[in-house]
């Protein structure tokens, strides 16, 4: 399936980020993908953005770009920006041994998009920010034996 290219800009403030979400999950629903994907994809995004905002922007006034395309059995999402570049596909994981309440507060959102998509790429936007492709297949995930 090829989905024609659709992109939402928004205020770089976290009240913007409810209609980033809606925006992801109307494209993936337009897609056909399965709710799984849907939320997936939901909470990828969400924490890409929020990262921008808070940590690339630092409460400045900017602006994220969410593109959204289908292609084959892929939902791929763009997110860019115009902040300082930040490459998180760099960030380590997080030492997922320590209990949550005892680990610093945040540190897990690149971990959450990892989890969440099949692929994280990076690329520094031409003329300054960041471009972040992340992929996710609409087909189930197998689950892991356990």
């Amino acid at each position: 399936m090829v989905m024609a290219a659709r992109t939402l800009r928004i205020h770089a403030e976290l009240a913007e980020l409810a209609g980033v979400r809606q925006f992801i999950r109307d494209v993936a629903a337009d897609a056909g993908a399965p709710v799984e994907c849907l939320e997936d994809l939901v909470q990828a995004v969400d924490e890409a953005a929020t990262n921008v905002i808070t940590h690339g922007y630092e409460g400045a006034p900017g602006w994220i770009d969410v593109s959204a395309t289908a292609e084959g059995d892929d939902l791929v999402i763009r997110v860019e920006d115009d902040a300082p570049p930040f490459d998180p596909t760099t960030r380590p994981e997080p030492d997922l041994t320590i209990p949550p309440l005892e680990r610093r507060p945040g540190g897990m959102g690149v971990h959450l998009i990892r989890a969440a998509t099949d692929s994280m790429t990076y690329r520094p936007r031409p003329g300054g920010g960041n471009i972040l492709t992340l992929v996710r297949s609409m087909r189930p995930r197998q689950k892991e034996a356990g």
